[in-house]
Parts: structure tokens; C-alpha cells; sequence
């Protein structure tokens, strides 16, 4: 009777007439083990069936998975689809594979995620979440393994960082709109509240206006995606202020909020550029096409995946050390919405 299925080291194992202890001697190049008639036994056992081991099974076998767990926030946000690619690239290159779990913006679910990849044996993670509430990842919830965060610090967890520098990237965005003559600027940001990098960011846009002050003033809001009325009056507060000829613009913290902006616009009847100046953080794909073309802190996403994979897998292959802190710089790409008086 035909054997059905593909052969298994047991099968190979009754075929030589060996143990399967044996045939794993031989799989993993340990001949000097074996005398060479057990070795030529196996050898042909392993040719007749067309045996060819698991690969998942040879690196458990040595105690890795060659698997990296990533999980992120929002898998629709084109941050985490471009901080993945780059991260994935890189793994590749080192020969893993890349487990992905998007939370879906659920902030109950980052121990379930750690909790489900880790149950596939992952060797390590690259963490681009929430970073807030009741299922707040610490260090203690990662099994034992190795992790990277990305964008987004937690507190309780002393781990290697990899970012956009946020306050050097502020500082460039504000700088380029107050020498374009703008005098009031309104930043706008999704919620700051457990949020690291929308913090940083906030912090880094106060201080900028402290600098240029009392030539230039600013304030921040703080936008939810269902409170679109909200919106639209602080746009329309900002244009009040626009006193004496003082030009207004708007910063959005990221590519989510800058859709959230236009829309708001559009339904005003306000235009980028001459009604309000406007500078986002994240160079959409959409963003040349908008108004005159929207002016953006382009952020090096690919770097920024390709450098938390790194910096994992150094640490899978033994290094050891503090936690380490890489702050990458933005490109601030200028087009018609913040052009110059």
C-alpha cells in the first residue's frame, strides 16, 4: 500500500531500521556519530522518501523559531504598513519571518498578543502599540524574550527605542512656517493621553512657540475622529485670529488627523495656502494631490522598521547591554500649502 502524506523522521526512522534520535544525528550533520553503514542507511531512507525535515522543527529543535511577533496599533494607519515593510525587509534578509497582530486600536488586547505569538514560539518582538490601558505590556508579560519598541514608549519597560527624533522634527516644521511669515499656528493631534510620541510632539510645539514668542503664538487641540463640529471651530477660531494681516496655519500630527483637516476644510470652503497654511507629519502618498499639494515632515518609516529589526536580532545573536535609543530625523518636504508670504 501506497504511503500517503509527506514522510515524517519516524517514517525514515522504520525505513533505515534506526531510531528517529538517529536520524536526527544524521540531519543535523552529526555523522561522526554514526557508523558509516548506519549513515549510508539513513541516507538512502532519506532519498527513497523524499524526506525533507520542517524547518519550523530544526530551529526549534536548536531553540529558535527564526520567528519575529509584531504587533501594531492600526494596521490601517500607513505609519505601521510602512514601519512593517521596512522592519519585515530586514528580517528577511536575516533569515526570519515576521508574525504580524494588529490590535485594531483595542487597548485591552496587547497581552493577548503577546500571549497568542508567543504560543507560536516567536524569538522576539517589535512592539508598535498603544502603550496605555489595563492590558499595558510590561516587562514581565513577554515571556522571557527580547522586544523593540517602535514610536512608542512604555513605561515599566527598559527595552531598545527606535523613533522619529519628534522635538528636532517640530522644530522644523515650526521653524519653516514662522519664517514664511505664519503668526498663528494651531497644532492638531489625536488624543495625547498615554501617548508618547503625541506627547513629545506637543511638548516639542510649545516650546517652539516660547521661543518665538511674543511674534508668534500657538495653541494645540486635541481631535477625536467622531467630532467633526469641533473641528471645524477651531479651524474657524484660527481663521478669527487672523487680525492685522497675521497669517494662520495648521500642523497635524499625523497623516490620520491631516484627512481629518482637509475634509474639515473642504466642508468650510477654506483653501491650503491662502486661507490656512498647513505642515503634517507623515508624507502621504495622497498628499502632492490635496489643494496645492500638502507640505509634510516625511518620516523615514523604512529606516525606522529596518533599525527595531536590527536591533533585535543583535540582541537574539547576544548582545547585551543598556537599552538603547535611536532617534532618526525627518524630511521636511515643502510644497504650495505652506509657501512663504
Amino acid at each position: 500500500m501506497q504511503r500517503q502524506g509527506r514522510a515524517t523522521i519516524a517514517d525514515v526512522a522504520k525505513a533505515a531500521g534506526v531510531s528517529k534520535a538517529t536520524v536526527s544525528r544524521f540531519l543535523n550533520h552529526r555523522e561522526r556519530l554514526l557508523s558509516p553503514d548506519i549513515a549510508a542507511r539513513v541516507e538512502a531512507a532519506v532519498a527513497e522518501l523524499a524526506y525533507t525535515p520542517s524547518p519550523m522543527a530544526q530551529a526549534l529543535s536548536h531553540g529558535r523559531s527564526r520567528l519575529i511577533g509584531l504587533i501594531v496599533a492600526d494596521i490601517t494607519n500607513p505609519y505601521s504598513v510602512a514601519v512593517l515593510r521596512g522592519a519585515e525587509k530586514a528580517c528577511q534578509d536575516a533569515g526570519y519571518l515576521v508574525m504580524l497582530f494588529n490590535l485594531g486600536n483595542d487597548i485591552d488586547r496587547e497581552r493577548e498578543a503577546i500571549d497568542a505569538l508567543a504560543g507560536y514560539q516567536v524569538d522576539g518582538f517589535i512592539l508598535n502599540t498603544l502603550g496605555r490601558g489595563a492590558g499595558l505590556v510590561d516587562a514581565d508579560a513577554l515571556h522571557g524574550k527580547p522586544a523593540v519598541l517602535v514610536d512608542r514608549r512604555h513605561a515599566g519597560m527598559h527595552t531598545d527605542f527606535v523613533s522619529l527624533d519628534n522635538v528636532a522634527a517640530m522644530k522644523m516644521a515650526c521653524g519653516h512656517l514662522v519664517e514664511g511669515g505664519y503668526r498663528e499656528l494651531l497644532y492638531i493631534t489625536e488624543p495625547l493621553k498615554g501617548v508618547s510620541s503625541r506627547r513629545e510632539r506637543a511638548a516639542a510645539f510649545g516650546a517652539c512657540m516660547a521661543a518665538h514668542e511674543p511674534r508668534v503664538a500657538g495653541e494645540v487641540f486635541e481631535c477625536t475622529g467622531d467630532d467633526g463640529d469641533a473641528l471645524e471651530a477651531a479651524l474657524g477660531a484660527l481663521r478669527k485670529r487672523a487680525r492685522r494681516g497675521r497669517r494662520v496655519a495648521v500642523l497635524a500630527g499625523n497623516a490620520v488627523v491631516t484627512l481629518r483637516v482637509a475634509a474639515a476644510m473642504a466642508r468650510m470652503g477654506l483653501g491650503f495656502g491662502t486661507d490656512v497654511g498647513f505642515v503634517g507629519f507623515d508624507d502621504a502618498e495622497w498628499a502632492p494631490l490635496i489643494g496645492p499639494g500638502l507640505s509634510a515632515v516625511a518620516q523615514p518609516t523604512d529606516a525606522i522598521g529596518r533599525a527595531a529589526a536590527t536591533c533585535l536580532i543583535e540582541r537574539l545573536r547576544g548582545l547585551e547591554g543598556p537599552a538603547r535609543q535611536l532617534l532618526l530625523p525627518g524630511e521636511l518636504v515643502v510644497r504650495g500649502s505652506s509657501a512663504g508670504a
